[in-house]
């Protein structure tokens, strides 16, 4: 890893990031010089247009991506400077992701949904069984357990994705559109879960073009053609009702 300090103590911190992708005779400037630090415990709504960037900047967020230029520092070590087998164990251990198509494996129960990442990270079966079972606790999915994911709701499948992201304990939840395939009733549920885990110390960043959904975050990052408009700390009214 690179010794270069990270120029903040802050979770992550990216410096002039850009990513530029070349299709055919065109070039794409995805990103044009992103700088920005999220702190522990922050709660972050990233927003945007469609076309603005953020899915870009999430995957750069979440190492499924590297920039084309700048420099991005995940607990104080540079990206750039990490191996694959580092990046791989940073997906699975430090953050916990969660995406609008829930990703479970239908043919496997919860618990084995679960603890998937912990069976990929090596760990023996009792502390398995431990943390997977813990993590489902938390999000209310105790008596459910042993079902498969075609015997829930569209909510209690997401509360499913939400749990193994959380099963490792990582600095980051990063979620991707978390309720874009819910009711509004269901992903206010979804909503009120993430709200208690940020109240929990977990740092939350949410990737959305929803407005409902970006008011219970406490900061809202908005993207244009790449670039950060406007980065401002809110305090909504149901926030501030909790």
């Amino acid at each position: 890893m690179d010794e270069m300090p990270s120029p903040t103590d802050a979770t992550l911190s990216l410096r002039d990031v850009t990513k530029t992708y070349v299709l055919g005779a065109d070039t794409v400037h995805a990103l044009r010089g992103i700088t920005l630090d999220i702190a522990t415990n922050e709660y972050v709504a990233i927003m945007g247009p469609s076309g603005s960037g953020k899915s870009t900047l999430m995957h750069l967020i979440g190492c499924l991506d590297v920039p084309t230029s700048g420099s991005y520092w995940l607990e104080g070590h540079m990206v750039a400077e990490m191996s694959e087998s580092q990046l791989a164990e940073i997906r699975n251990r430090r953050i916990g992701f969660v995406f609008q198509t829930f990703n479970l494996i239908p043919r496997a129960n919860i618990f084995h949904n679960v603890e998937l990442p912990l069976v990929y990270g090596g760990m023996r079966k009792a502390k398995r069984r431990a943390l997977a079972e813990n993590a489902i606790e938390r999000v209310g999915l105790a008596d459910r357990m042993r079902h498969k994911p075609n015997e829930l709701s569209g909510g209690q499948r997401q509360r499913v994705a939400i749990a193994r992201a959380l099963v490792y304990n990582p600095s980051i939840i990063l979620a991707d559109e978390p309720t874009g395939n819910l009711d509004s009733k269901t992903g206010d549920e979804i909503m009120a879960l993430f709200d208690e885990l940020h109240g929990a110390g977990q740092t939350i960043i949410l990737v959305t073009h929803e407005e409902y959904i970006a008011k219970h975050a406490l900061r809202e990052i908005r993207l244009r053609d790449g670039a950060i408009e406007s980065d401002v700390t809110t305090r909504s009214q149901r926030r501030a009702e909790l």
